[in-house]
């Protein structure tokens, strides 16, 4: 069975964030190392390698040929925001990420700060997949296929767009 798209789009008045959220049963900072320490980062998303606060690359252990991405980070708040910017092959992505405390843990929001000709839809699958990829690695359940993802909620996120 797919799973249910959860991404929203929001006009801002610089263009358009795409936003997708996650809450766990962890306190803030938990989920923090999950973000910023590569051993954890190679269960959900891949390895990194560089300067906490500067310049990494990351290896896209979960992407066909296991790339390396570079990329710069911008803004590191402990443990509550991190913005990051990359750009590749398929674009640029400025990308961040807000923790918030709730009363049953912490409530995570990916907020992909779109370019003006990005497609959601395009974007919006694979950010679901690795969300749910960092769930499975906290409750160690099985990995997710991407399969289940793109295409199918494709269309979910052009129409948001």
């Amino acid at each position: 069975m797919a799973p249910e798209p959860t991404g929203t789009l929001h006009r801002t008045a610089t263009g358009r964030d795409l936003v997708l959220t996650r809450r766990y049963a962890a306190p803030p900072e938990e989920v923090w190392a999950d973000l910023t320490e590569s051993e954890r980062t190679a269960r959900w998303f891949g390895p990194w390698e560089g300067e906490p606060g500067g310049a990494i690359r990351v290896r896209m252990v979960f992407e066909e040929g296991e790339p390396w991405m570079d990329m710069l980070i911008e803004t590191c708040e402990p443990p509550r925001r991190l913005e990051l910017r990359a750009v590749d092959e398929a674009g640029s992505w400025h990308l961040e990420v807000v923790l918030t405390a709730t009363g049953e843990g912490t409530e995570l929001a990916l907020i992909h700060h779109l370019d003006d000709d990005a497609d959601p839809g395009m974007v919006g699958p694979g950010w679901e997949y690795y969300l749910d990829l960092l769930g499975a690695a906290r409750s160690g359940a099985s990995r997710p296929d991407f399969a289940d993802y793109f295409p199918a909620q494709q269309e979910y996120f052009q129409r948001l767009g």
